[in-house]
């Protein structure tokens, strides 16, 4: 059995499961406490951060590898847009920007406390820069780079998410109206209702 090593709110591990259940591959999913983290998990990768996936022998430890692995595996709505080069490259392009950019600062608007040097706005004033990108594309189609979901929707919208819900409020009364009706279609979706359904 394939078993895959989760901790619901992680915005990492909540894309891994995205597409694993969207691909359809039978899994069962252990919820790790990551205060007490499970033996067997660790010792797959030592690392000890999740989403970790066994599967037939092999473990994947990196959640866009375990997207890529489960999409490879079955894709029916294209999420990878196959047959469409640019958009794979912008779909590269966003991730790398979600993850080694806007998860910086999504870090520090969320945990503002533990990084005094500057106060929260700034950093939330960071991290807007990306909200803005999002909604310009937005602006054109309901999804980010086609008129159906991709992989950049699925692995960026778990981090928006997280953004958003630093203070509701704030985000509501901002003037990112597609960014907001994408995120709130991504909310009310079956399949990110299913992935975040407790056990």
């Amino acid at each position: 059995m394939n078993t895959l090593y989760s901790f619901r709110r992680c915005p990492y591990a909540m894309r891994a499961r995205l597409a694993l259940r969207y691909s359809g591959v039978p899994l069962e999913i252990v919820e790790v406490s990551l205060k007490a983290k499970p033996a067997e998990m660790l010792a797959l990768s030592p690392k000890g951060t999740v989403p970790v996936l066994s599967v037939d022998g092999r473990v994947i430890d990196e959640s866009l590898d375990i997207m890529r692995w489960a999409l490879a595996q079955h894709d029916p709505q294209d999420w990878l847009l196959k047959d469409d080069g640019p958009a794979q490259q912008r779909i590269e392009a966003l991730i790398e920007e979600n993850d080694q950019v806007f998860k910086l600062h999504l870090n520090r608007y969320k945990y503002a406390e533990r990084y005094p040097e500057q106060p929260m706005e700034y950093y939330r004033g960071q991290g807007e820069l990306f909200l803005r990108q999002l909604d310009e594309l937005l602006s054109q189609r309901d999804y980010l780079l086609a008129e159906h979901p991709s992989l950049a929707d699925m692995a960026l919208a778990p981090f928006v998410r997280q953004f958003a819900h630093v203070d509701r409020e704030w985000f509501a009364q901002t003037p990112y109206r597609h960014l907001q009706r994408w995120l709130q279609r991504f909310l009310e979706s079956e399949l990110f209702v299913a992935v975040m359904a407790k056990a």
